[in-house]
């Protein structure tokens, strides 16, 4: 029979932290702590297996697990002398979620669950603290209210608000047994309104209905988005976890708090963390009270008053901190840790490796190498490539004046400047239209992901360092200022307030997530720079990386990111791009449009000289290094003329009538010019257009090897072959252009003549077309939108849909489709190098800097990758962790 629960605590230990698969990482890191003898509230996890079995057995658990649970709850017994549902004194249980990657605040929790109008009373009897009993079971309904039965969560915040108003209260602590009694009577008259039945009473249905609710968050829309995101598979599951509760509301020697081993922001080498005494964990992690600084020093820094743990419970944080060292020496990474302190007694609720800030993550790494705790091929695989892309995020100028309008918390590091919106929802609408928003929240909840992903920043008034805004924030690298305690924030008017001044939706705000200020306005930025721990990873990863890396350029300033960010060559300098020049869109009009060869050379004489220069820019910051380009690709309908005015300026320039250019506009248009008279095709029919660039191309190139010495690579790519043919064709004008402009200079240059295999034909046909090119560099957003039959301008529609119904695992235009697409790159590679050994391969679509298609560019030993200027950093990183797997 399959196992599907797990214990530990009280001496045993079911499993360990390297059975994450099995028992998610919150319950294969309890294991394990509770393994190294350190104190852990008993419990069991119940794996993630179980997770499918319930959704493809109908939302029901078969009998097998019923009984294992049932030996769970003895085990948990066992241990702590208490009895599950004893009126007497009560055993009470968390029911948490665990997947095998930590996903905060995507899935759902219940605490205090055993609390029924019965076992209350012997809460309170046995802890000896009346209140405390009281606002265990208010927590525990509003909770399972929310999490299990779904009512409206508002409700219930309501009736809490109305009852701290109606006594001239602030803080949920200022409220007594007798008032908090009074609270569970209303929310439970407001379970039985919403719900049409009383309150759950029996203690057994209690659990499964928990345990039902976790399992079920894992399909959640919040889950399933933040999955989307972060690219966890849907078929992981979840594991569910049932523990002791430990209580941090207790009292003035109970607590609860929130830590992490190193600073998530910056990486520093310090204790960083919260905690709130006489408090539950969800208190600090949900943002509803601000929390206090757990260090002396983190307090004084922040000029904050309320003492710091290390200053109210000094023995207590001893302890703690001695804890901290053990588990980051086990662990070997940087820990996030809960705990709760209940009546001075220290309880370890959960441990895993720390979201971090790529910031963050490249000095822990590096600092970790250096301190001999790791080595530096493990801390270049501990860095997430694509979480570099923060690192490129602009911050502040200080020489900028600011309207400061006040201060919060430094959530999340960077800065951003939007216009302020109030919810998830209308903070997508307006980024899909391409406006940079700032989301603004009393305190952001789960159900926020999609409007926090959108939006270039996050402000929140409630909420700490820890809390759900901002642990999201640093895990999405988005600006966040959280616990801005000044502001007061109107839904329903669509304003906040904040000293005297309102600022309503629509009204451009700057934050700064490094130093937690809002201001009013736009605040300029200024670029970072990437030294210091960056570039010891770099250095640190090239070793170890085969890969090359270049960068998709077509510009100087483009070609000097790139090499700044050490590109080593352009794998692709699409020059249509610069035919689009204001002073030169007019002779390419005038080519196009001409009736025969005459009309298009007199036009492409004008373009030569333009076309050179550009190229002698390119090769000067290239010198020494291969650069690829691709000759004219785009239909020629692109370049027409759409205005009257437009039609008039060609006409002059062309010396023909405006009425003749028309109707040879019309003779051009193409139902499916994506697939129609582009590329090579137009290099067939128009020879005299590729003449032209070849020409340009290597003049170009020997000016730039006479003046320097280092002579630039040119690689000339011919788009969209489908034939041997087609490229010998055009092979052919490339090499006869090549030797006419030596012959005229008196010297030469290496260069290589190759193609684009963008076609499923090329790909199949790449053994005879070998015979011909030189290298193939693998046009993967054609040949992505070829092989699926699907565009790529017209698929946002619906491949969110395919994506959240498993057709897809991940957008085919982001990530490479490794089981169909790749299939044919991989055919493509086989058949050409049996052809020609020493053929170059490349690729050069969106695909070569996203570090799951660079991982499978690795295994099929592909020459190298061609990225955005930007995406360089990150290629290089996941070239190297591909290089150290392989």
């Amino acid at each position: 029979m399959t196992q599907y629960v797990y214990r530990f605590g009280g001496g045993v230990s079911d499993g360990g932290k390297g059975d994450k698969n099995l028992l998610g990482g919150k319950g294969a890191n309890l294991a394990e702590m509770a393994s190294i003898g350190l104190p852990v509230p008993p419990g069991f996890t119940i794996g993630t297996p179980m997770c499918a079995v319930y959704y493809d057995n109908g939302e029901q658990f078969p009998d097998s697990v019923k009984a294992e649970v049932k030996g769970g709850i003895a085990h948990i017994e066992g241990v702590t002398g208490k009895t599950f549902g004893n009126p007497a004194d009560p055993l009470l249980v968390s029911v948490r979620s665990g997947a095998r990657v930590s996903m905060p605040g995507m899935m759902d929790t219940v605490l205090n669950l055993g609390l029924n109008d019965q076992t209350v009373e012997g809460l309170a009897a046995t802890s000896g603290d009346e209140r405390f009993a009281w606002d265990s079971y208010r927590r525990f309904i509003q909770m399972y209210s929310d999490v299990v039965l779904g009512l409206d969560h508002g409700r219930f915040e309501e009736a809490l608000e109305i009852a701290k108003e109606d006594n001239g209260f602030y803080l949920d602590t200022d409220l007594s047994a007798a008032d908090w009694k009074k609270l569970v009577a209303e929310y439970k008259a407001l379970v039985e309104e919403m719900w049409g039945k009383p309150f759950p009473q029996d203690v057994h249905d209690q659990l499964w209905g928990a345990i039902g609710a976790v399992f079920g968050s894992w399909q959640s829309e919040r889950a399933k988005v933040y999955r989307r995101l972060n690219d966890i598979p849907g078929d992981w599951g979840t594991a569910v976890n049932v523990q002791a509760m430990v209580f941090g509301n207790m009292g003035d020697t109970s607590a609860t708090g929130v830590a992490f081993t190193r600073d998530p922001s910056t990486g520093h080498n310090a204790y960083y963390g919260e905690f709130l005494i006489n408090a539950q964990g969800e208190d600090v992690v949900a943002g509803i009270r601000t929390p206090q600084y757990l260090t002396r020093a983190a307090r004084e820094g922040a000029g904050a008053k309320p003492l710091s743990m290390e200053e109210a419970m000094p023995e207590t944080y001893a302890e703690l901190a001695s804890v901290f060292d053990l588990l980051e020496r086990h662990y070997r990474d940087m820990q996030d840790i809960e705990f709760t302190v209940e009546r001075g007694k220290l309880w370890m609720l959960q441990t895993r490796s720390g979201k971090r800030t790529a910031k963050a993550a490249l000095k822990i790494a590096v600092d970790m190498a250096n301190e001999g705790l790791i080595t530096e091929a493990e801390a270049v695989a501990r860095v997430d490539p694509s979480a570099l892309d923060q690192l490129l995020h602009p911050t502040l100028d200080p020489a900028a004046p600011r309207d400061v309008l006040t201060k919060g918390l430094p959530a999340s590091p960077g800065a951003a400047s939007g216009t302020v919106v109030f919810d998830a929802d209308t903070a997508e609408r307006h980024a899909a239209l391409g406006e940079n928003v700032i989301l603004v929240r009393i305190e952001t909840s789960p159900e926020d992901i999609h409007g926090m992903h959108a939006a270039r920043g996050i402000l929140t008034a409630r909420g700490g360092m820890t809390s759900h805004a901002a642990v999201v924030a640093r895990g999405m690298g988005r600006p966040c200022v959280s616990g801005a305690g000044a502001l007061q924030i109107d839904t329903k008017a669509r304003m906040m307030r904040v000293g005297g001044r309102e600022v309503k939706e629509g009204d451009t705000i700057t934050i700064d997530g490094a130093t937690g200020e809002v201001m009013a306005g736009e605040v300029p930025t200024i670029q970072p720079e990437l030294a210091g721990d960056f570039g010891t990873l770099m250095v640190w990863a090239d070793r170890v990386r085969r890969l090359k890396v270049r960068a998709n350029a077509e510009t100087p300033l483009d070609c000097r990111t790139a090499r700044d960010f050490g590109a080593e060559g352009v794998g692709l300098c699409r020059t249509e791009h610069m035919f689009f020049d204001g002073a030169r869109i007019t002779a390419v009009r005038q080519m196009i449009l001409a009736e025969d060869e005459k009309g298009r050379r007199a036009a492409l004489d004008k373009l030569l000289p333009e076309q050179r220069a550009d190229f002698i820019e390119i090769f000067e910051v290239m010198a020494g290094l291969p650069v690829t380009i691709r000759l004219l690709d785009p239909p020629l309908h692109e370049f027409l003329p759409h205005e009257e005015s437009e039609f008039a300026d060609v006409a002059e320039a062309a010396g023909v009538g405006i009425e003749a250019l028309k109707r040879r506009a019309a003779e051009l248009h193409e139902v499916n010019p994506m697939l129609g008279h582009r590329g090579c095709r137009l290099g067939v029919t128009y020879p005299e257009i590729y003449e032209m660039q070849a020409r340009a191309i290597f003049e170009a190139a020997l000016a730039v090897a006479q003046k320097s010495g280092a002579a630039p690579i040119p690689e000339v790519m011919i788009p969209l072959v489908a034939t041997r043919r087609e490229l010998e064709l055009m092979k052919a004008v490339v090499d006869r252009v090549a030797e006419a402009v030596f012959a005229e200079a008196g010297a030469r240059v290496e260069y290589l003549v190759g193609t684009m295999i963008e076609l499923p034909r090329a790909a199949l046909k790449a053994g005879e077309i070998a015979e011909v090119g030189e290298f193939f560099s693998f046009g993967t957003n054609d040949l992505t939108q070829t092989t699926l039959g699907v565009s790529r301008d017209d698929a946002a529609r619906f491949l969110g849909v395919y994506v959240d119904k498993g057709i897809y695992a991940r957008d085919p235009f982001v990530s490479l489709d490794i089981e169909g697409v790749g299939q044919l790159i991989e055919l493509a590679a086989e058949r050409g190098r049996a052809t020609r050994p020493d053929v170059k391969l490349g690729i050069c679509g969106e695909h070569g800097g996203d570090p799951a298609s660079i991982a499978f560019c690795e295994t099929l030993g592909l020459d190298y990758v061609s990225a955005s200027p930007y995406r360089v950093p990150i290629a290089r990183l996941a070239a190297a962790q591909a290089a150290l797997k392989r």
